[in-house]
């Protein structure tokens, strides 16, 4: 049992969303204890200086002693941690474990590497809690967030708060220290938008960019942004701050908008991970929407290919600082909607039962990344094929279906949810 604890009484905390105590198998984990503190904006006197010095002197210097990771505990942050623990590094894990399955993703840190990883039950809105992360990181990987489109449009306001201010209190987190740790931020490929003014063409089997150079390669950091939904202007807003907080206040920053990842252990939904979605769905013989005509492209990266790409940016960080890269599978990996049912097909041995509906407000019809420029300064280049790492995830998800014991269409969600999570 994992316990996200929060300040207040017992038995105000055991009423809050997310908080109070959650059952997995009898056992417990202790987790240190944080809370969302929101303070008021001070106002500046007349007499104040317009603009805060660059570096903040005056402050102790901390030996650094860990990597810290925010957002570490979901299915990207915990395989970086993994690796890197691996690797003998300690890991500073922050995560308020808002997301379902993440606590699994932590006792199976702890299980691995003990008192390599420490977790802190953390909300990167909560300005004290960030500050005492960040004091003592060799290295900081940002890769908190709110990441579903259709929250965003339902709250708006928590999407910001998450995105754009929770990124906002790393870097002034990080901008407050003598010597500040480096900064990797992952963004994301939706800051780019519907892509309007990419010339394309429907094919037979999927839509193709008129443009050679697109078409060859993919989209390039080149393309301007096109913020579309509050989730695509908190987290355009996110990547933007980090890029000028490098030039404005000389911090070591860099930033990946990395484009659909896959791979096991992915839960996925229609709105986030539409691969591991699709995979889950076909599996348990389950309607799949399609939205639209389903010959829109993107292009998927496996897990282990990102976290590759993560750690060679930490390593070429200085030279990268202040520039932003595309992070995908690339044309090898490009794959349309009806071609991944083609894959799955082949894997499942039945044609998974689609349902069609109406195309999603400004969904491109095509997103492949173009990731020369970071593979000229790194030298990577995703290694696993589409097909190797479906059939892994395939394989991985089949074996969870396999422990349930339960047709899901028969029981109860909640009943649904503490089933997959005891089973993954």
């Amino acid at each position: 049992m994992l316990i996200a604890v929060s300040s207040g009484t017992p038995a105000q905390r055991g009423a809050e969303p997310g908080g109070g105590h959650r059952a997995a198998g009898g056992r417990s984990v202790c987790l240190p204890r944080c809370a969302v503190v929101r303070r008021p904006f001070a106002r500046r006197s007349l007499s104040s200086p317009a603009r805060p010095p660059l570096v903040q002197t005056g402050t102790e210097h901390p030996m650094p002693d860990h990597v810290l990771i925010t957002g570490g505990a979901g299915f990207i942050g915990s395989h970086l941690a993994d690796e890197l623990l691996r690797n003998g590094e300690p890991v500073l894990v922050l995560d308020n474990l808002s997301r379902g399955f993440v606590e699994r993703n932590v006792e199976r840190l702890k299980g691995r590497h003990g008192a390599g990883v420490e977790v802190r039950v953390c909300d990167v809105r909560d300005e004290q809690a960030v500050r005492d992360a960040v004091r003592r990181a060799s290295f900081v990987f940002h890769l908190a967030a709110q990441v579903a489109i259709a929250r965003s449009v339902a709250d708006p306001a928590h999407d910001f708060e998450v995105n754009a201010r929770g990124t906002l209190n790393v870097l002034e987190a990080l901008r407050r220290l003598d010597r500040p740790p480096p900064l990797l931020f992952a963004s994301t490929s939706k800051v780019y938008g519907a892509l309007p003014d990419l010339p394309i063409e429907r094919g037979e089997e999927r839509y193709r960019p008129l443009c050679e150079t697109a078409r060859e390669h993919g989209i390039s950091e080149s393309q301007p942004l096109d913020l579309r939904s509050p989730y695509g202007c908190s987290r355009g807003a996110a990547d933007q701050y980090v890029l000028d907080y490098a030039r404005t206040f000389g911090l070591h920053a860099v930033v990946l908008r990395v484009s659909c990842v896959y791979g096991p252990p992915q839960f996925g939904n229609e709105d986030q991970g539409w691969i591991a979605h699709f995979v889950a769905r076909a599996i348990r013989r389950d309607p799949i929407t399609l939205y639209g005509d389903g010959l829109q492209v993107r292009d998927a990266l496996f897990i282990e290919d990102l976290v590759d790409a993560l750690l060679r940016a930490r390593r070429a960080l200085k030279p990268a600082s202040g520039r932003a890269f595309n992070i995908g599978g690339g044309p090898g990996t490009a794959v349309s909607l009806v071609d991944l049912l083609d894959l799955l097909e082949e894997l499942d041995g039945r044609r998974p039962v689609v349902s069609l509906a109406a195309w999603r407000r400004d969904d491109p019809r095509y997103y492949v990344s173009d990731c020369r420029a970071f593979q000229a300064l790194t030298g990577w280049a995703p290694r696993v094929a589409l097909r190797d790492g479906l059939r892994a995830l395939y394989q991985w998800r089949l074996g969870v279906e396999a422990r349930l014991g339960a047709v899901y269409a028969d029981i109860p969600s909640s009943v649904r949810m503490d089933r997959l999570e005891a089973a993954s």
